[in-house]
């Protein structure tokens, strides 16, 4: 019985993907690519600049121990 069961689950996910679900069109994908590629660069950029400034604070700091 179990294999039945298996075999009707996957059925149903495979029916599930063709006909229920809503793909997004080549458009919206490119779009959304788009966003997060900016989002990235944007975070990656914030981060660098944080650190910039943490590193420069550090040598501050350790130089006047000198």
């Amino acid at each position: 019985m179990k294999k039945y069961k298996l075999l009707t689950d996957i059925e149903e996910s495979y029916n599930e993907l063709v006909h229920k679900v809503s793909w997004p069109t080549r458009s919206e994908l490119v779009n959304s690519t788009i966003v997060v590629m900016v989002a990235s660069i944007i975070a990656a950029l914030l981060i660098w600049v944080v650190d910039w400034i943490i590193n420069n604070v550090m040598e501050l700091i350790y130089g006047l121990a000198m």
